[in-house]
């Protein structure tokens, strides 16, 4: 039983589940980042060389540990030094106005400002920083929140990203997108 202040899974962390057991390798080290109950990450343990995860919620951080996750509190990859060869990430990606915010942990896991990409930009700001120089960054995007405007922030970070893997759900559509650093431009 989760407590209610953790982000059950649901179709969006089944769907992010499934591209990471294809894309995992039994040599990565894979840093969930924003863990919620810990599923994904723990569904990986045994299938990489190491697993780890963080969360900023308190209670989210105990339910990935119970799930034998080893997870620290912390916002995004704050105080993380790395390198993880893959990193997965399933947002708070709902476009939230200030007067719809509800004020409790659970929001964190929910509440993507009002363009539903604030966390998403903070996130491929700092992910290079703790990414292997060919890792990958599996991040779930929303089409609320524009899949496409997603892509270009990872260009602009220096990232070559395209979709793995997506679903249809009621009022929204939902994507696995796959980034990489753009070692073409690096090289320019």
């Amino acid at each position: 039983m989760l407590p209610d202040q953790v982000y059950p899974p649901a179709e969006d962390s089944f769907l992010l589940h499934r591209a990471a057991q294809r894309e995992v390798r039994e040599t990565d080290r894979v840093l969930e980042v924003g863990t919620g109950s810990g599923y994904v990450a723990a569904g990986l343990l045994g299938r990489a060389a190491s697993v780890a995860a963080t969360d900023i919620n308190p209670h989210a951080v105990r339910c990935a540990r119970a799930r034998g996750v080893p997870a620290v509190r912390t916002d995004l990859v704050a105080g993380l030094s790395g390198p993880f060869d893959l990193i997965l990430f399933n947002p708070p990606y709902l476009p939230t106005a200030p007067d719809e915010r509800m004020d409790d942990w659970l929001e964190y896991a929910l509440d993507g400002g009002p363009t539903g990409r604030v966390v998403i930009e903070r996130f491929i700001a700092d992910a290079g920083r703790v990414l292997s120089p060919f890792g990958r960054i599996l991040l779930l995007v929303s089409s609320l929140t524009g899949p496409g405007e997603v892509r270009e922030l990872f260009a602009r970070a220096g990232f070559i990203s395209f979709v793995v893997d997506e679903e249809v759900l009621e009022g929204e559509r939902l994507y696995v997108l796959r980034a990489m650093r753009d070692l073409c431009r690096m090289g320019a």
